[in-house]
């Protein structure tokens, strides 16, 4: 469809009834390969990350253009030290709040900060190349962030002993985060993914405390009828979906740490479930043939569910073989052109 002042909630109903999925895997960093930048440049600069958004979007047709899952950008907008490699994602590397006292006093940054001018560069210079699908941002979800800032052993602890630091902490963290995708919707972008994986990490109680409450009043900030959300978590979801229904986002994305055919049960038939093929093992270190038989397995055991989109588990790594994410594709055309 044409995103020209996109209406949320029919694209996604437009998804659903389609006989033929679109495939929307989160791909955008093997992009790299096809206009000959390196990791490194590309997270540098958001003009670059557009030219790599267009290229993915001209060899493939996607329900959605992506911008690259970088979930140290906010992050170092707080002041995290991050490191950067050729040709792997940035990677926090320190932690900057060790208590209570840091936490009250940590500053919230203002959106511009870091590379998060980029990104939403990225997003202003993308929507002038791509026309004829809609622009998703990425943004990360308030306690994978937080445990960014804190260290990520640290918080899963400090929800138990210190829940007043992590709170004090998730305040901060979304505040920061409504701000920074009202910029990325003020730039053009026509929805978000929200990378929430920590919270795949805690037990039903504790992701309702600490990411469920306040992905919910996240979501209820930045979502209109001309703004998708859709939330990722690619941890293990099942004993947590009472709680991720109630985040209100349009769509959910899922990594292969559970089996979507369990999943779909429990998810209504209004809401997108997107997943999820394996993206180590299948996309990047898998063959033509391997992608191709584990997305034919995961369609026969998923697409009965007319709510079910076909996409990766996670992001797709930037030397990934294009031949493997043709092989996906490929997988996904052969289904629907048979009769099931």
């Amino acid at each position: 469809m044409n995103a020209e002042n996109m209406n949320a909630e029919k694209w996604i109903s437009e998804a659903i009834a389609a006989k033929a999925k679109t495939p929307m895997p989160v791909l955008s960093f093997p992009g790299v390969q096809i206009i000959g930048k390196s990791v490194s440049e590309l997270v540098r600069d958001g003009a670059l990350q557009a030219r790599c958004m267009k290229a993915i979007a001209d060899r493939y047709e996607t329900l959605a253009a992506v911008t690259l899952m970088d979930l140290s950008v906010e992050a170092e907008a707080f002041g995290a030290p991050i490191a950067f490699s050729e040709m792997e994602v940035p990677t926090v590397t320190g932690r900057i709040v060790e208590d209570e006292t840091g936490a009250n006093g940590l500053g919230i940054p203002d959106v511009g900060a870091g590379r998060t001018g980029e990104y939403a560069k990225t997003v202003r210079e993308a929507k002038k190349l791509i026309a004829d699908r809609p622009v998703l941002a990425g943004a990360i979800g308030p306690f994978s962030l937080a445990g960014r800032l804190l260290d990520m052993t640290e918080i899963m602890v400090l929800s138990i002993t210190e829940p007043d630091t992590v709170r004090a902490m998730l305040e901060k963290t979304s505040k920061f985060i409504v701000a920074y995708v009202g910029a990325l919707k003020s730039a053009g972008a026509d929805g978000v993914i929200f990378a929430e994986p920590a919270a795949g990490l805690l037990s039903p109680l504790l992701n309702r405390e600490f990411s469920a409450k306040y992905m919910r009043e996240i979501v209820a900030a930045v979502k209109d009828e001309h703004f998708a959300v859709i939330y990722h978590n690619c941890g293990n979801t099942i004993p947590l979906i009472e709680d991720i229904l109630a985040i209100g986002a349009h769509g959910l994305h899922f990594g292969n740490a559970i089996k979507l055919s369990d999943m779909l049960p429990l998810v209504p038939p209004d809401v997108a479930v997107f997943g999820n093929i394996d993206p180590a093992r299948q996309f990047r270190n898998g063959t033509p043939e391997s992608v191709r038989e584990s997305t034919l397995e995961t369609l026969a055991a998923c697409a009965a569910y007319p709510n079910y989109i076909p996409s990766s588990g996670c992001d797709i790594p930037a030397q990934t073989p294009l031949e493997n994410i043709d092989a996906f594709f490929g997988a996904v055309a052969e289904f629907y052109a048979n009769p099931h």
